[in-house]
């Protein structure tokens, strides 16, 4: 009899941890990642998401704990789980001697494509990544938007089930980064379950169906991005500029919101913006922005604004 739960569940980690030496760089993390879902791992640098990822495509093995993926113990069966999954690393390892057609024949031999059957897949490549009137073009003719498609397309020779994507959009600009975007919702469209990081906290909550945050290799937040929001900060931010000493006492003491100052910014996070706008909106030697919270409000929250090296 099939276990229907397990044939929905691409990943599942139970108590995950590694360790190096004396040191643990994940604690004892469990998730699950539905199939057909982008699952989203955020953290701060350090934080043990290269490792996570590391385990999940059998390249570390486990110090403790149990992580299955397609229903295959690993790091047991790695060889035959990173068959089916398709990786976008966060440095563009493209080869350079090579056309993008070329790139995409070689990778494609790896997983024993050949013939016609790897000539169709690299057509719906091309077109899927925008990149079929340039397939002649050698790598280093490519602007980065280019390469980075480019890389995306490669990780989706061999028809993968799971696509891991490493700071998928880093360095690019609106245009290219939201056009990656509409890909990769046209690839959870298809059926495609997808394992992203990112350090833009606007591209995981538009992306992502459920996220995990972890910090310092322990898991601190778990939920949908609205959700998360919801649970962490208040719905509506004020951010002030120009603000002295004394009218920052004065909000401390009368204004119903949670302050935060950095820099020359005081961040209000409040229930109810109207009174506090009233009064600003009689100071024109101020200048604020009323927006509601979001995904990075939530991870700033939770993780601090000190700097991570």
């Amino acid at each position: 009899m099939i276990d229907t739960q397990a044939a929905r569940t691409v990943i599942e980690a139970v108590g995950v941890t590694k360790q190096f030496g004396e040191q643990q760089v994940v604690r004892h993390v469990s998730f699950t990642v539905p199939r057909g879902q982008c699952f989203g791992l955020l953290g701060p640098n350090g934080a043990g998401k290269t490792t996570t990822i590391k385990m999940i495509l059998g390249q570390s093995p486990l110090t403790a704990g149990e992580l299955n993926v397609f229903g295959r113990r690993l790091p047991q069966h790695a060889s035959a789980v990173r068959a089916r999954i398709g990786v976008v690393p966060q440095e563009d390892d493209l080869d350079p001697d090579f056309t993008i057609a070329e790139n995409l024949r070689v990778y494609g031999s790896y997983f024993g494509l050949e013939g016609r059957r790897l000539d169709a897949r690299i057509t719906d490549l091309l077109a899927f990544a925008s990149l079929a009137d340039r397939a002649g073009a050698r790598v280093d003719e490519l602007s980065g938007g280019m390469k980075r498609r480019l890389t995306i397309a490669r990780a989706l020779i061999n028809d993968p089930d799971l696509v891991v994507l490493d700071e998928p959009t880093t360095g690019l600009d609106p245009q290219v980064r939201h056009m990656i975007w509409a890909r990769l919702r046209d690839l959870k469209q298809s059926g495609k379950t997808l394992l992203l990081t990112t350090h833009y906290m606007e591209e995981a909550e538009r992306l992502c169906d459920d996220l995990l945050i972890i910090d310092h290799g322990a898991i601190i937040a778990q939920g949908s991005p609205a959700a998360l929001i919801r649970e962490h900060v208040e719905p509506e931010v004020l951010e002030l500029r120009g603000a002295d000493r004394n009218f920052e006492v004065l909000l401390r003491k009368d204004a119903d919101c949670r302050m935060e100052t950095v820099g020359d910014t005081v961040y209000c996070y409040t229930h109810d913006s109207r009174p506090l706008t009233e009064l600003l909106q009689g100071m024109p030697e101020l200048s604020f922005l009323h927006r509601p919270a979001n995904l990075e409000d939530v991870f700033l929250n939770i993780t601090g604004r000190d700097l991570r090296e």
